[in-house]
């Protein structure tokens, strides 16, 4: 009896056991699939269970803050808010809230000494943006000065002096509502039928006053090393990669790669593969590839790994499986994230030179 107690015990340790490893291999694996689809570019990663929503307000010298809204041709009047619906808080674009509808806020193409912000509705209707105060008096917001890639948005009272334009998250985060453009052309886009000279992002705010820098790209190694991320062409000619302020701005600066006297655009291209291609495009469409150098000399490739939003995670590929972040550094030690930008939620965001890009390479502050 005492041995077939003993036996059935050892039996059902042996069983236990296999039922145990069998629930970790399953672990294993679950896990594994996770993994994989947190880098691909084709799942909504990082989408948040519902949406945090950040009030965009006129900052009046005095310390008020004024509402921003839209207004239809009746004089209804709709919330303008600004969309955290990722985890990041770089890049969030501002809407306003009609009912069920979230009208996009553009900077319309204009002759206009200030550009007109408008919301455009589905048929093409324009609703005006403007500040409201205490007393109801409704000031003009405007476009009003273009610096590189980002156009100051204010607010106009009657003797013409300006108001900054926030957007402010529930726990008192602050981000710069800024007028972006992505292209040098005047037209940037058209939406529902109107012209468009730039879209109104929030953005994290930068103090940078200084023209005509050239900042650095580097992969940030766990260590403390830092690898050039260099083009490269089919002769494995080596090219520098920079991000070029020629304005007074750096909140959003162009990544080009520097190929003789040409500085050409680096962008993620549109792909199938779990892990997005970073390259460079030459005005023939000849295809430079993007590379962080190791001080052995070894090539990590550089990707579109994570997709949250509007934004496209950049990482240098290290061979061991790790992800190197991506950064741009400016001459005085300044730090920017270099980051995919989406403007559209199609596959194929712009064709530059007969390639396809999905998502443009800029740099922006970083956040914490």
């Amino acid at each position: 009896m005492y041995m077939f107690k003993k036996q059935a015990f050892t039996l059902l340790m042996i069983m236990s056991m296999a039922v145990i490893g069998a629930l970790l291999l399953l672990s294993g694996c679950n896990k594994n699939v996770n993994e994989a689809s947190a880098v691909s570019m084709s799942l909504p990663d990082g989408t948040m269970t519902q949406n945090l929503i950040w009030h965009i307000k006129a900052i009046h010298p005095d310390g008020k803050m004024l509402n921003i809204k839209a207004l239809d041709k009746n004089g209804n009047i709709y919330d303008v808010k600004a969309i955290q619906d990722t985890e990041q808080r770089h890049f969030l674009n501002v809407k306003a809230v009609a009912g069920n509808k979230q009208l996009p806020v553009k900077i319309l193409l204009s002759e206009d000494k200030y550009a007109p912000v408008k919301a455009l509705a589905e048929d093409g209707t324009v609703l005006d943006i403007k500040a409201i105060t205490s007393d109801g008096h409704k000031l003009d917001v405007k476009g009003v000065n273009h610096t590189g890639n980002i156009i100051d948005i204010k607010a106009i009272n009657k003797e013409g002096a300006f108001y900054g334009v926030k957007a402010i998250s529930p726990s008192g985060q602050l981000n710069d509502v800024k007028g972006v453009k992505m292209t040098r052309d005047k037209l940037e886009t058209v939406v529902n039928g109107v012209k468009v000279y730039a879209h109104i992002k929030a953005i994290p705010p930068a103090k940078c006053n200084e023209r005509d820098k050239i900042w650095n790209i580097k992969a940030m190694h766990p260590d403390g090393q830092m690898l050039s991320v260099k083009a490269m062409d089919e002769n494995n000619k080596i090219y520098n990669i920079k991000a070029i302020q020629d304005s007074g701005q750096c909140q959003l600066l162009d990544v080009k790669a520097f190929v003789g006297t040409q500085r050409l655009p680096v962008k993620v291209l549109t792909s199938d593969n779990i892990n997005a291609p970073v390259k460079a495009i030459g005005e023939d469409g000849k295809i430079y590839r993007i590379k962080a150098l190791t001080s052995d000399g070894s090539e990590l490739d550089v990707k579109g790994v994570f997709h949250s939003g509007n934004i496209i995670h950049i990482k240098a590929l290290a061979k061991d499986g790790y992800y190197y972040g991506i950064k741009a550094i400016s001459p005085d030690g300044q730090m920017n994230d270099v980051k995919g930008i989406k403007m559209t939620r199609e596959k194929v965001e712009t064709v530059i030179n007969g390639v396809e890009v999905f998502a443009h390479i800029k740099t922006l502050p970083q956040v914490d």
